[in-house]
């Protein structure tokens, strides 16, 4: 009897142990399901990668093509008609300008060499006489001599009272019309020197006038909008400045050559009424002498 509840011990020992290692198992089968109740937290986070898409970009309207060469000739192909307009005369007005100086220098320098030569010839010569005959080349000095012996000759049957005074007037109008041919041009150098800059600013002040309009069409103040007009506004004003700057060098230079060509004509003037008063004074011994 002894030995048979020994035989039943032991078979029910391993199968109480299966018992409670069940309950245990399934615990823990049933543990992983857990997690699947808090499923709604994905939902949660939801709104917030909704909140953090970004905006869709609003497109910009294109106006106007961009400029892509930005080079002086680029910019003026470019520019606004009143701006190549405005371009067109300053350039003009430029080369009007070298024109005049390349002009004025070659009168200058011959008419004082003239001069200069003329007035070398008078310091020698003794009589008006003998400085009309040696003063043949057209000059402005050669046109003094004649006028100052034509005057001796028209008034060969006077007294000669006021011959001095009849000669110095010849030689004011020779004078004065030798000052109004040398001058010729220098009222055009001082019109381009002082109303270029302001041509070029009318130019600079349409460019960038365009330049807002662009931005206002665009909407938007991107520079690769804005720069093109502002350097085509620039360029006017840097045109306006190339052909007033040399205009108004040239102008003060020639004014300074004219007043010493001025004076070499003072002095021929001035030698040809001392050979006139000497005529004067010898004519009375001519006339005892005879």
């Amino acid at each position: 009897m002894q030995r048979l509840f020994l035989m039943l011990f032991l078979l029910a020992a391993p199968l109480a142990a299966q018992a409670q290692q069940a309950p245990v198992t399934s615990s823990a089968a049933v543990a992983p399901v857990a997690p699947s109740v808090a499923a709604p937290v994905p939902d949660a986070a939801a709104p917030a990668a909704v909140a953090a898409t970004p905006a869709p970009a609003v497109s910009v309207p294109t106006a106007f093509k961009l400029p892509t060469d930005l080079s002086p000739w680029g910019m003026f192909l470019s520019a606004d008609p009143i701006v190549k307009a405005v371009l067109i005369l300053l350039v003009l007005a430029s080369l009007a300008t070298w024109t005049v100086w390349l002009s004025k220098m070659i009168e200058l320098m011959g008419a004082k060499r003239r001069a200069r030569a003329g007035l070398q010839l008078i310091g020698s010569a003794r009589t008006v006489r003998d400085a009309a005959s040696r003063l043949n080349d057209g000059s402005v000095v050669a046109a003094m001599a004649q006028e100052t012996f034509d005057e001796q000759t028209a008034s060969a049957d006077t007294d000669g009272a006021a011959l001095l005074d009849r000669i110095q007037s010849r030689l004011d109008s020779v004078e004065a019309d030798a000052r109004r041919r040398i001058a010729r041009g220098m009222g055009l150098l001082a019109t381009i020197g002082s109303t270029a800059p302001f041509i070029g600013l009318f130019g600079t002040v349409w460019g960038i006038m365009n330049s807002f309009l662009g931005i206002a069409k665009t909407q938007t103040t991107n520079l690769a909008v804005v720069a093109p007009g502002i350097a085509e506004a620039l360029l006017a004003t840097a045109a306006g400045l190339v052909a007033a700057i040399p205009a108004v060098m040239m102008y003060n230079f020639f004014a300074r050559q004219t007043g010493d060509y001025r004076a070499i004509l003072r002095e021929a003037a001035a030698q040809f009424a001392r050979l006139a008063s000497r005529d004067a004074d010898r004519r009375p011994n001519l006339k005892a002498a005879e």
